[in-house]
């Protein structure tokens, strides 16, 4: 029996997933996989923690005639085991394209990765965790098409703190941005400063709309008051170059 084959057996026995006997370790778990398929061996260090965390000796794991049953068949000594975070992993049968239709995997240092993903550390079509990206991701961290978080990057974010095409949130920066402070080409916010476009109570840009406040960029043509938003629609029609002409009709239609 090989070192590799009796690992696999031991661990099993122990309960052990891979990913857990790698964290126990502070090893990856591609190292604990090339041990069981007989790619490697494990270093004296790794051995000597192998053999207190199974109660079998190094003779036993090492050598192919030895087939020590005492040992390995002995119950293992919990007290002599590293502390198990609590951790829990399921994963669909289904798959698409090699990848599970949905994977959770909950518990430190852990991760998931499916098409519908759900960890500490998320990747999918759809994410959420603490750490998350996907084409919709949820999490504290969050990166996506479309990404809500306390900090959140995507073409549409939304989160305490929000970058992208369409963003937002508390502290926000994007094309079209709308939040507390709003930074973007056209933003709405307590704060707005627009490249083209700032509505709020403090406003500063090239066209500034503003309740306490407004500075014009371009000091005599700016700002637009109040009651001269048509006024201000035709400035933006004037000045916005057209690769943005799609985000000015966004902001005509629900803000001029």
């Amino acid at each position: 029996m090989t070192t590799g084959t009796k690992l696999i057996i031991l661990r099993k026995k122990a309960g052990y997933s891979q990913e857990q006997l790698a964290e126990l370790l502070e090893v990856s778990r591609q190292s604990v996989s090339k041990w069981e398929s007989d790619l490697a061996y494990p270093e004296t260090e790794k051995l000597i923690k192998l053999g207190v965390l199974y109660g079998c000796s190094m003779d036993y794991l090492l050598k192919e005639d030895v087939l020590e049953d005492s040992a390995a068949n002995a119950p293992v000594s919990h007290d002599k085991q590293p502390p198990r975070s609590p951790s829990f992993e399921w994963k669909s049968k289904r798959t698409l394209a090699g990848i599970p239709l949905c994977h959770v995997n909950l518990g430190l240092g852990r991760s998931a990765k499916g098409i519908i993903a759900i960890g500490l550390a998320a990747k999918g079509v759809i994410s959420l965790g603490i750490f998350s990206m996907g084409i919709l991701s949820f999490g504290v961290f969050s990166l996506g098409l479309l990404s809500l978080g306390a900090l959140a990057l995507g073409g549409l974010a939304a989160g305490a703190l929000a970058v992208g095409i369409l963003a937002f949130g508390g502290i926000c920066l994007g094309i079209i941005a709308a939040g507390g402070v709003a930074i973007g080409c056209f933003c709405a916010g307590g704060l707005a400063v627009g490249g083209y476009l700032a509505i709020g109570d403090y406003a500063y840009g090239d066209c500034a709309l503003g309740v306490t406040k407004m500075v014009a960029r371009e000091m005599g043509s700016c700002p637009f008051y109040g009651e001269d938003l048509k006024d201000a629609a035709h400035y933006l029609d004037r000045v916005v170059p057209t690769y943005l002409s799609w985000a000015k009709e966004i902001v005509k239609r629900f803000l001029l």
